[in-house]
């Protein structure tokens, strides 16, 4: 009685591609003789591929399918010929290094364990191996940062179709929910969101938030840096700092010291919102840019030197 190729893998004549891939994956790494010692599994290993060398070529199906397997291996009438026999090449391995692209997937193919076939991460053998994560930058305003924010992120991954086999390129949008005062450097992960394949764990993707450049302030920290440019008369009597705020206020700082280089106001928690508390925030640091004049008429200088030498 010849074989039922159908019936190796468990199938019948309706089944589809996906199906037949399926199948033979299942069967092949259930039977693989590194794997199962059974005496009958090298055989049904075999089978499977044969099985699987035939119905997953649509040619051979079509002529197995109408002339069982007789016709398939001794040849069937075409036109003005005959087809060649069908003949399997009796390399089992092969077939199976060709479907998973390598000798050995068992290192690689399963995360947990799947009690159709055995293997996997039970015995803390057979697990996937994830690819490195993914690292992408996130540029952010302080203006963002300081109120919070809601980002959309646009990916292209290759996600695998339902087969399991074959794979195509689909978007997706990864939704951030940016927090108040999240400092650069804080990285924010989205679990095996990468490229898929049939032997991997997919990347995670990695998003690293960056401070855009601001036209006003320098961030250090949870504390804001601002530059104020103030004339030399000023600095040295006294003067109001008028501050912008990231929230819209206008603040003035009065500023009684004389403002010596590498002298700095500090006004506390008009700065950055603390990440871990949100209610509290960092401090505003004003330093200052003096103005030398440019030319002194010797009456101001004469009232000058009275007045500081």
């Amino acid at each position: 009685m010849g074989l039922d190729y159908y019936d190796i893998l468990g199938l019948t004549r309706s089944a589809t591609d996906a199906d037949i891939k399926k199948e033979y994956r299942k069967l092949s790494l259930k039977y693989h003789p590194d794997k199962n010692q059974e005496p009958s599994a090298e055989v049904k290993f075999r089978q499977a591929a044969e099985a699987y060398d035939v119905l997953s070529d649509p040619k051979k199906r079509a002529i197995y399918n109408q002339f069982g397997e007789e016709g398939l291996k001794s040849g069937v009438p075409e036109k003005d010929a005959w087809t060649q026999g069908y003949t399997f090449h009796g390399d089992a391995n092969r077939v199976f290094r060709e479907f998973f692209g390598g000798n050995n997937p068992f290192s690689e193919l399963f995360d947990s364990y799947d009690p159709d076939i055995g293997f996997g991460g039970i015995h803390g053998r057979g697990r996937r191996k994830q690819d490195p994560p993914i690292e992408r930058e996130l540029y952010l305003t302080l203006e963002e940062v300081f109120k919070g924010c809601v980002k959309k992120m646009k990916i292209s991954r290759r996600v695998m179709n339902e087969d399991g086999h074959t794979s195509n390129i689909r978007d997706k949008i990864l939704t951030i929910n940016v927090k108040r005062g999240w400092r650069a450097s804080t990285k924010i992960t989205f679990p095996k969101e990468g490229d898929q394949g049939p032997n991997n764990i997919p990347a995670d993707i990695v998003f690293i938030v960056k401070d855009k450049p601001h036209p006003i302030f320098k961030r250090d920290n949870d504390n804001l840096i601002y530059i104020a440019t103030v004339p030399l008369g000023k600095a040295l009597t006294g003067c109001v700092v008028d501050v912008p705020t990231l929230d819209g206020r206008l603040i003035s700082i009065p500023v009684n010291d004389i403002v010596k280089p590498e002298y700095q106001k500090v006004v506390p928690e008009e700065g950055m919102p603390i990440s871990k508390n949100p209610d509290k925030r960092g401090d505003l640091i004003i330093q200052f840019n003096i103005e030398f004049p440019n030319h002194l008429s010797p009456e101001q200088k004469r009232l000058l030197k009275e007045a500081l030498l």
